[in-house]
């Protein structure tokens, strides 16, 4: 597994299917965002360790939201080093297995992309963690000189993106995520609903962000909320052009 250090305290693992992220406030406290689908748990100890933590030194695995991508990984990884886990209060169930979540719906140039993105998962279900601390809108954590939890609705219904002020550092799960083509910033695709994701786009862009990390393509290392602020107006551009 690569890991590729964007910041003395930040490191971006990549996974089959996008990336996590660490992010280290000592030696002994690193935190884990995301864990990547089933199968993940064994190989994210094992980078971690290759940078010089024990397993124990991941302290919590923040989850940001259900789909397995993000969170299959988590119990094994929580097996391997004691952590906690941590979801949002909407998505926790799905998180633990009580019950399945919603399915995205799916525009018509989305169904083929997420054909393809579902033939890369392992097939079956994933373990899943059954103790989770829930979390809500506004929550602060203990990482980065204090992490605020952003409800950001519209992926799934408990999505939530991770900002550290003091950084400038944004992880903002599926709500947005990199072009392909080009690395520009794009809302996030196979959502449960379009127009609650752009406002959470548009909440995201509101705020003072210099690095944004994305799951799914590069990491914006520069200017990012100007390049979310962009994203938006371009979004904007599009819907006005459908519309005459």
């Amino acid at each position: 597994m690569d890991a590729v250090e964007l910041l003395p305290r930040l490191v971006m693992l990549r996974l089959p299917v996008g990336q996590a992220y660490v992010w280290r406030d000592g030696p002994d406290a690193l935190t884990l965002i995301d864990a990547g689908p089933a199968g993940s748990g064994a190989r994210i100890v094992g980078a971690v360790t290759a940078l010089g933590a024990r397993p124990e030194a991941v302290r919590r695995i923040v989850v940001t939201h259900f789909h397995e991508d993000h969170a299959g990984g988590a119990a094994e990884v929580a097996a391997l080093t004691g952590a906690e886990v941590l979801a949002h209060q909407l998505d926790a169930p799905h998180v633990r297995g009580e019950a399945p979540g919603p399915p995205p719906a799916l525009e018509d140039w989305e169904l083929p992309l997420h054909r393809s993105a579902l033939s890369l998962l392992p097939p079956g279900d994933y373990e899943h963690p059954s103790l989770i601390t829930e979390l809500s809108d506004g929550d602060v954590l203990d990482v980065g000189g204090g992490a605020r939890v952003l409800h950001a609705p519209g992926h799934t219904r408990g999505s939530i993106a991770l900002h550290l002020p003091d950084e400038g550092v944004l992880f903002t799960g599926d709500t947005v995520a990199a072009s392909p083509t080009d690395g520009t910033p794009i809302p996030g695709v196979f959502n449960v609903d379009k127009r609650q994701l752009m406002a959470s786009c548009a909440s995201l862009a509101d705020l003072d962000t210099k690095v944004a990390c994305f799951r799914h393509g590069d990491p914006a290392l520069k200017d990012a909320g100007g390049r979310l602020r962009a994203m938006l107006d371009a979004a904007d551009g599009d819907a006005d052009r459908r519309h005459r």
